[in-house]
């Protein structure tokens, strides 16, 4: 892969990023520098680093794709309200097994349970 200014632009902006950005947020957040950046250059990066698995891309919330640069095995929790998106690490391995029926008809199969809910801050927000 080419590292150009732009691409390192895209890999900066995932870095450490826990938010599971859209590819439409981290094109935002690029373009303050990068004003000229294409939203395909955003997406072709991400392509890219998907193939040689730098990133994962997930669907979290209404359909929309999202990237999460975390590779460890884990699962997510979105909150109904806000949308926020967070890592959840199981405690003891991968408590969620895969059926037998899902065994053998995909190869490589890594489990991902999506929690749903109401995080902390939404619901602090709303009590009396």
């Amino acid at each position: 892969m080419k590292v150009t200014p732009q691409r390192l632009a895209v890999i900066r902006c995932l870095e450490g990023n826990s938010s599971h950005p859209s590819a439409e947020q981290i094109h935002r957040a690029v373009t303050r520098s990068f004003p000229a950046i294409s939203l395909a250059t955003v997406y072709n990066t991400l392509e890219t680093l998907e193939k040689i698995e730098a990133v994962r891309s997930v669907y979290l919330t209404g359909g929309r794709r999202h990237y999460d640069p975390e590779m460890r095995p884990h699962h997510h929790a979105v909150c109904r309200r806000c949308q926020r998106i967070e890592d959840v690490f199981p405690e003891t391995g991968d408590p969620v097994p895969v059926p037998a029926t899902v065994r053998g008809r995909f190869a490589e199969v890594t489990p991902m349970v999506l929690y749903r809910g109401t995080c902390a801050d939404c619901a602090s927000s709303s009590s009396p």
